[in-house]
């Protein structure tokens, strides 16, 4: 699938990996599209016959939704397929400069693939996917929340998509819609995760709705590359999407929807890696 490029492009090419039950890959390919790239969807399964095509891409997408019917548990039979197929070539991607996006059910499935949070910093990726240290648990609330949060992105973040994303007060909000989004994990492993610059996105205290410890909505691998969150930017890049659109200010609407930022910031990366 091509979609129209938007703005200047950087003749950079973004996959976003489908298989299904998965209902966001639309969106994440405009998102890509938006920020300049030409974009693919592909099947995993097709992937799976010839993982070396990841090879010929630039950025990835993990797209939101349901994979699989999230069978067992969110997430886990596609990751499953992941670690036993492509895993070596989306590795092999973070190795050689790709940002990758995992966004809801993708960032439950980037974890149980063990893309993240990934290899400690400076170490190699495995050649074989580890059993991840974090964990996308049921929601406090124990049922589907589908709300708008507001979100903090912390100064000292090494993301790539997130770091220096420009926001006002009215505007840093995000889309959330799971079930299965409290972000869970050991405490040395979130004190790895502060220490070394990897949380990418917080909910804000008045808007934690699912119990993730330290409000963690988001996190990168130790490159700043590979970003998962619970949150949907790629349902954030217009500012008719905003709840309140009709009533921002004519400055916040001259600026660029923090979803769409998030994509220029990953293509304006790569395009500095692969020019």
């Amino acid at each position: 699938m091509v979609k129209k490029q938007a703005r200047q492009t950087h003749n950079l090419r973004a996959l976003v990996i489908t298989a299904p039950g998965i209902n966001c890959d639309l969106e994440l390919c405009e998102g890509f599209a938006l920020a300049g790239c030409t974009v693919e969807s592909d099947l995993l399964a097709r992937l799976s016959r010839d993982p070396t095509r990841i090879d010929g891409f630039d950025l990835i997408g993990l797209p939101g939704g349901f994979s699989y019917g999230d069978d067992i548990a969110a997430g886990r039979i596609m990751a499953a397929l992941i670690r036993q197929s492509i895993y070596p070539a989306l590795a092999h991607a973070v190795e050689r400069g790709c940002p990758i996006m995992a966004p809801c059910n993708g960032f439950q499935i980037a974890a149980q693939a063990g893309l993240l949070p990934g290899p400690e910093v400076g170490a190699a990726w495995p050649k074989e996917p580890a059993i991840s240290s974090i964990a996308l648990a049921p929601n406090e609330s124990g049922r589907f929340n589908n709300l708008w949060v507001g979100m903090e992105v912390p100064a000292e973040t090494k993301c790539v998509w997130t770091r220096h994303l420009r926001c006002t007060s009215a505007t840093s909000i995000i889309p959330c819609a799971h079930g299965e989004g409290r972000f869970v994990a050991d405490d040395e492993t979130v004190e790895q995760l502060e220490a070394n610059g990897q949380i990418a996105m917080r909910y804000t205290a008045a808007d934690h709705f699912n119990g993730s410890c330290n409000r963690i909505a988001g996190i990168c691998d130790s490159t700043g590359l590979v970003f998962g969150l619970m949150p949907h930017p790629e349902r954030y890049l217009h500012w008719t999407q905003h709840p309140r659109w009709t009533r921002l200010s004519a400055t916040d609407r001259e600026a660029v929807p923090p979803g769409l930022q998030m994509f220029q910031n990953a293509v304006e990366h790569a395009a500095r890696t692969f020019a």
